[in-house]
């Protein structure tokens, strides 16, 4: 795997990657706030990034922190979510260049808010983002859709358009009550909108190796789950939480830290995964 101290270099336009291709679609998806869940989108697609894979973040949650955490500020007239979702601007106009070679996002902005409401009257309205993503021009390896805290019209949108859910886990008491709404949240959607969609993993966010109840957690959810628990568990970190707040993701803010390695590993089983899917599909056709 390419050494992570590349981070800094620079890298070509994805449009002049590759011919037009659909990537990978991840929604990052968990109802329940302040689980890890943008802190993961962000810091796994750096770490995807400074492996030499092209990667689209979109940020579909009106709080914007993914948005804030790549180093950009949400703007009053600039294309965002909120405007392909309603069909305003196509997908490609509203993608953004990020302090990350290799790294762009489509930010969002504070109308997202009120998108819930506006997209209930609107045609197809499960499936605009599916719809944008799949018209768009240019190439990624990996799109990665973050989701808000809830399982409204957003997040079935983001479960509409993705090829697979990755599902942060905080180890924490009621955690895997939590999930499992999920779960069958992502069964009904398989079921009614989208045939394909798939649980990726589970990762487990915010351990703590010094408290019993984080381990017991992490057991249940890999009885629970099984081999859909990723091997590398994400710590509690001071420098993970810090990262934010100087527009950065942890990987640019201190790259020997804990939970930067950790996002490091969860990036290669991220693509050792993707492999043994790819080689499942092409022995299947």
């Amino acid at each position: 795997m390419q050494e992570p101290e590349k981070l800094g270099e620079p890298a070509p336009p994805a449009a002049a990657a590759a011919p037009a291709r659909r990537g990978r679609v991840l929604a990052l998806a968990n109802q329940k706030g302040g689980v890890g869940k943008t802190t993961t989108a962000i810091n796994l697609a750096t770490a995807l990034a400074a492996v030499g894979q092209r990667v689209l973040v979109i940020d579909l949650d009106p709080q914007a922190n993914a948005t804030t955490g790549l180093g950009l500020s949400p703007k009053a007239g600039q294309p965002s979510a909120y405007d392909v979702l309603l069909g305003s601007v196509g997908l490609a106009e509203a993608i953004q260049p990020t302090i990350v070679p290799g790294l762009e996002i489509v930010p969002t902005s504070v109308d997202l808010a009120g998108a819930e409401i506006e997209l209930v009257g609107l045609e197809r309205r499960e499936y605009r983002l599916r719809d944008a993503i799949e018209n768009r021009c240019g190439a990624y390896d990996f799109v990665m859709i973050d989701c808000p805290p809830s399982l409204g019209l957003l997040t079935l949108n983001a479960l509409t358009a993705a090829d697979a859910v990755l599902v942060p886990l905080q180890c924490e008491y009621y955690a895997l009550e939590g999930v499992s709404h999920l779960i069958r949240t992502v069964e009904r959607v398989k079921n009614n909108f989208n045939h394909k969609l798939e649980v990726q993993g589970v990762v487990l966010t915010m351990f703590d190796r010094r408290n019993t109840l984080s381990t017991a957690v992490a057991d249940d959810a890999r009885r629970f789950f099984g081999a859909k628990v990723y091997e590398t568990v994400i710590p509690r970190n001071v420098r993970v939480s810090e990262a934010p707040s100087f527009g950065k993701p942890v990987l640019l803010y201190d790259l020997q830290c804990a939970g930067s390695q950790a996002y490091v590993h969860l990036a290669g089983e991220v693509l050792r995964r993707e492999r043994v899917l790819a080689s499942i599909s092409q022995q299947a056709a």
